[in-house]
């Protein structure tokens, strides 16, 4: 299956490697923004992936649940201390297949709405989202904005480690017109050759806005990071959060 319609095809190439030091930002202050959002909660997080967040607000006395493409991701989050109570519904997040609700807050972090690489999909989710929430609940989300300037530096073959032992390099293949890329992580080791392919479909924060607003939702807030500081036309990521009805 084609990893632009695969939903767990994230977390079956990367799951192993995901919670390895110095990859992905400190989650604290994403869990200190989303806990003042969610109050007591119910909430859900979409794409929970290893827990990376879920099971810091869960810590703060808040019911989280989630919704987890990979079962191998789902695995890792189980063996955190507090992650094996969380309920977790395996399924593709576009369909916001939620173990409970209606939820106070739902929240998709890191990009990870841009994994949903089909436009329909990403409908989808913004749909089955407002479907899920409380009255006047908050659907937050954190992306990057978009720079195609990056796009053409991306487009080169970049080394990403090598050893005596290995050698992993890294290619991207862009299609602007689609708003999509696919990535190649490759590494070569004495057992072979290895492939990690990641695809995503990129959007920029109006059409975000866009998709919400069709779904019934409306764009409460926006910040240029979890700290909120303001966002500008220089910003290079936003968190946005959009509230239904």
């Amino acid at each position: 299956m084609s990893v632009f319609d695969d939903p767990g095809h994230f977390g079956r190439y990367w799951a192993d490697t995901y919670d390895q030091p110095g990859g992905l930002p400190d989650p604290g202050p994403a869990v200190d923004f989303l806990a003042g959002v969610a109050g007591d909660g119910p909430v859900l997080e979409l794409a929970s992936g290893t827990g990376r967040v879920t099971v810091p607000l869960a810590a703060r006395g808040i019911a989280v649940e989630g919704v987890e493409g990979s079962a191998a991701m789902v695995a890792k989050m189980r063996a955190k201390p507090g992650g094996e109570h969380i309920p977790v519904a395996v399924g593709d997040m576009a369909d916001v297949p939620a173990p409970g609700g209606p939820y106070r807050m739902v929240f998709l972090v890191f990009n990870t709405l841009f994994n949903l690489v089909r436009a329909e999909r990403q409908a989808d989710c913004f749909r089955n989202v407002a479907r899920v929430l409380a009255p006047g609940g908050a659907f937050v989300i954190e992306t990057f904005v978009p720079n195609e300037a990056d796009f053409d530096r991306d487009e080169q073959v970049q080394m990403r480690d090598l050893t005596e032992e290995s050698a992993t390099i890294r290619l991207h293949k862009y299609d602007r017109a689609a708003q999509t890329f696919l990535r190649q992580t490759i590494t070569f080791d004495g057992t072979g050759v290895h492939l990690h392919p990641f695809a995503m479909r990129y959007l920029w924060p109006e059409q975000i806005d866009e998709l919400a607003a069709k779904a019934g939702l409306h764009l409460a807030e926006r910040y240029a990071d979890w700290d909120r500081g303001p966002f500008g036309p220089d910003s290079t990521s936003h968190v946005s959060v959009y509230r239904l009805g």
